[in-house]
């Protein structure tokens, strides 16, 4: 592509004709301020703090959505431009609760930043119109704080088109416009679905997860309670950025170590059980495909699956990892509701089998047993308190507390460890490591690579691939593509498998399945856009990160670099998972396994509840 003629600041540049002036800046290594600006889902260009001034033209345009042209001379800096960006923010600010240092955000606010950027003061001569809001924190994961939003619409636009849903939106007009859900309902009287991309898109502290710090201090301060925590493949690749780290730094070793200092009495990975929900998922594959024909004879090896323990569900079958795409199944298609592994997640594992198996063995009972999660997801929370997830009953939760990445720096701040400067360690050696397999569970396609590992191997030796050696990495679902499809042969036998990442892209492949155009037989849907590490519970970049790094991109290549270094990468060859089958489980979707590890989905529907 022929590349066209600008000047920047009296300097002259060649750039790609099809840039808009803020791009075009960027390549430049010129940072222009942005709040509203989302890259291809929010360019409105309604903050007008992007404004610049270009040669001849009769007003100062905004730079997000103005394109260049041949010759186009563009100033980003001037007196004029300098006063007209910090008059608009001082308008911004004028109508804005400005109680920073008790804001969730306080040092990673981008309205601070900019504020301190553009010598903004306290003393703000303009005199807005203070709407008083209540805080909205009845919702399973999600708080919201309208006092602090700047009506930006970034939340706005991750909702609806990122991931087309739309439970929020604007109300009103002029100064009495409000973000918020139809009717004036709240978040938890819509079907959302708590995956929390609306938070990551948030550049200020309208929006934050629902903090369950204090509640995990205070079990920690009991003496009598046993506290356990295990961490989420993606948190060691993303961790390391709530500490000036870079996107997709490895901080295993610190996570471990930091997770000891913070006085868990049990501090383990949660590749474990990410590992089991490959034994359990690909094992409810073979099943769903030898009820449905798809594997002669229904042989496995050299017996014949018994019919009761055939599961009854249709193909395709449709990974339950995620709980922010299990609700939005719930909430917007119900008629796949069957179709979904009844596998509970990782996280719903780790707690189900540590409070069995793990407390008989350690000899705790399990109502003194406090377990924790950490993870990238905000749907986590709401998947914790949803039935269906007590394996020991008697009101005893698998779960009782889900933290959020960023939750978990704020507790490591709290303590005044010095992350960077601890040294690597392992994770505790009842659980100590899973292979692989678990690992890239963090990723988009993972869970599908994972289980396609495993699930060759329960057909008794057929080799995906068709070669003499074991297929091991199946680069066709990987990708941060928002929908990927694959086929791959199990002996005589094709079986098709598709990816999607994003709800939006969810329901394009549903409804491409329902409308018969695509056939498959194995589906990974993950809530969020490129998997966990991007998860609605991941550390907050400013926009000017996200709008020009890929972030999913240097965070799974972390994971996958893991995967390829492990010793093992098959989830049935790690010993642990052999030993809490011989111990505890029997085998893969046994009577036991299903008590424990299986769970249940109901329809909720869409209905606005005001």
């Amino acid at each position: 592509m022929s590349k066209i003629k600008i000047k920047i600041n009296n300097r002259e540049y060649e750039v790609a004709p099809n840039l808009t002036i803020l791009e075009a800046c960027r390549e430049a290594a010129i940072d222009i301020p942005t709040l509203c600006y989302m890259k291809e889902i929010n360019a409105i260009g309604s903050c007008r703090i992007c404004l610049v001034e270009v040669k001849n033209a009769r007003s100062m345009p905004a730079a997000c959505v103005q394109p260049i042209s041949e010759g186009m001379e563009i100033f980003t800096n001037t007196p004029a431009v300098q006063k007209s960006r910090k008059a608009n923010l001082e308008l911004i600010l004028s109508d804005h609760n400005k109680d920073c240092l008790s804001c969730i955000r306080n040092q990673t606010c981008e309205l601070q930043k900019m504020s301190a950027d553009l010598g903004v003061s306290d003393e703000n001569r303009f005199k807005g119109k203070m709407n008083e809001f209540e805080l909205e924190d009845n919702h399973s994961s999600i708080v919201r704080d309208n006092s602090k939003c700047i009506r930006c619409r970034r939340c706005i636009a991750a909702c609806a088109e990122l991931q087309e849903i739309s439970v929020i939106g604007a109300i009103n007009r002029g100064f009495d416009t409000s973000v918020g859900c139809a009717f004036e309902a709240g978040l938890k009287d819509v079907p959302c679905i708590a995956c929390g991309q609306c938070i990551v898109a948030c550049p200020v502290g309208a929006l934050y997860e629902k903090d369950e710090t204090e509640a995990v201090f205070k079990a920690l301060a009991d003496p009598d309670i046993h506290v356990a925590v295990c961490a989420a493949p993606s948190i060691r690749v993303t961790l390391g950025e709530c500490f000036g780290g870079k996107p997709g730094e490895f901080v295993e070793g610190k996570l471990a170590a930091v997770l000891k200092r913070l006085g868990f009495d049990g501090v383990y990975d949660m590749d474990f059980t990410a590992d089991l929900t490959v034994m359990e998922e690909a094992k409810e594959l073979v099943e769903r495909l030898t009820k449905n024909g798809k594997l002669s004879d229904g042989k496995l090896s050299d017996e014949k699956i018994p019919d009761e323990k055939i599961s009854d569900g249709p193909l395709p079958l449709i990974t339950s990892c995620s709980p922010g795409w299990v609700k939005y199944c719930e909430h917007y298609f119900p008629e796949f509701i069957a179709n979904l592994s009844t596998c509970k997640s990782p996280q719903q594992m780790f707690g189900a089998i540590y409070k069995t198996h793990f407390a008989k063995k350690l000899g705790l009972d399990p109502k003194n047993i406090f377990f924790v999660s950490v993870i990238p997801c905000t749907a986590k929370k709401f998947e914790a308190t949803r039935e269906g997830q007590s394996a020991v009953g008697d009101g005893i939760r698998d779960v009782d507390a889900a933290i959020t990445t960023r939750e978990l720096a704020r507790m490591i701040k709290k303590y005044g460890i010095n992350f960077d400067k601890l040294p690597d360690e392992k994770f505790d050696s009842l659980i100590e490591t899973g292979t692989g397999a678990g690992v890239i569970f963090g990723t988009s396609g993972g869970v599908m690579e994972a289980s396609l590992r495993t699930a060759a191997y329960l057909l008794g030796g057929h080799l995906l691939g068709g070669s003499s050696a074991d297929k091991i990495d199946f680069e066709e679902v990987r990708g941060d593509e928002g929908i990927k499809k694959a086929s791959y042969q199990i002996g005589d036998k094709t079986i098709n498998v598709a990816v999607a990442s994003g709800t939006a892209n969810a329901k394009k492949l549903l409804n491409s399945i329902k409308s018969g155009e695509t056939n498959v037989d194995f589906v990974e849907i993950m809530a969020c856009p490129g998997g966990c590490v991007n998860g609605g519970g991941q550390p907050v970049q400013p926009i000017r990160v996200r709008n020009f790094e890929n972030l999913w991109e240097r965070r799974a290549e972390s994971l996958y670099k893991d995967d390829q270094n492990k010793e093992i990468r098959k989830s049935h060859e790690s010993p642990l998972i052999k030993a809490v089958y011989e111990e505890f489980l029997g085998e893969p979707g046994s009577p036991i396994a299903h008590q424990i590890l299986h769970t249940h989905y109901a329809p909720r529907g869409k209905d606005i509840k005001v």
